[in-house]
């Protein structure tokens, strides 16, 4: 099973690490900062011994990367891996967004359901299962949202069960979330957000979070 260094340290973007298995053009390493695409949070951008990362998923606690043909890399070589950290930051700013804002919903609209997420470079996006127009009240969930990040408070993530690999992050006295993405150390990373509602049909109701420039 691979180390995932990116819940140690969500921050680090080069590691030294082994190749544990090669199938094809898949393979596995020992440990790794590369996050593959999880709770509708997007891969990382980057490369593993200077050769780019076509596609990264998980497979039960394995990571599994795919590389271009004919990457020539051995089992148990030395190689680095290096992410592409604009991508990740911003991923991580917008996965926390989106989350906070989840959870502003379900506090105040009992009820509330989630139909899906994703959380790409440019923007996230939470879909409900609604039945009104979620417009009016997105003002007012914006300013709450912008109130906690102006607090600029502790984001703690740590595991529930270390053996199943279930994580969570814990803003204390306030939330505690399930969730194995990445995240970042303090509500105030994520400076100014924008929230735009998106009718994607009857009885769902889509809202898109955007980080100001």
């Amino acid at each position: 099973m691979t180390k995932k260094i990116f819940w140690d340290d969500p921050y680090q973007t080069r590691l030294l690490t082994q190749v544990s298995k090669i199938d094809g053009n898949d393979i596995c390493l020992a440990s790794t900062i590369f996050f593959a695409f999880s709770g509708g949070q997007e891969s990382d951008a980057g490369s593993i011994a200077g050769h780019a990362v076509l596609a990264a998923r998980k497979d039960g606690q394995e990571l599994i990367y795919t590389l271009a043909d004919a990457h020539d890399l051995q089992l148990g070589q030395d190689v680095e891996v290096c992410i592409d950290w604009e991508r990740r930051y911003r991923l991580m700013r917008l996965h926390f967004a989106a989350e906070l804002v989840l959870e502003l919903f379900y506090k105040s609209l009992p009820g509330i359901g989630k139909a899906g997420a994703h959380i790409a470079q440019d923007k996230a996006r939470i879909d409900f299962v609604w039945s009104e127009s979620i417009a009016p009240l997105l003002p007012a969930y914006a300013e709450q949202a912008q109130a906690i990040i102006a607090a600029d408070l502790d984001i703690n993530c740590a595991f529930d069960d270390e053996a199943t690999e279930r994580r969570y992050w814990e803003i204390a006295g306030f939330l505690r979330v399930p969730c194995g993405g990445t995240h970042v150390r303090r509500t105030g990373e994520l400076g100014q957000i924008r929230l735009k509602r998106n009718n994607i049909g009857r009885g769902k109701e889509r809202v898109e979070i955007y980080l100001a420039p």
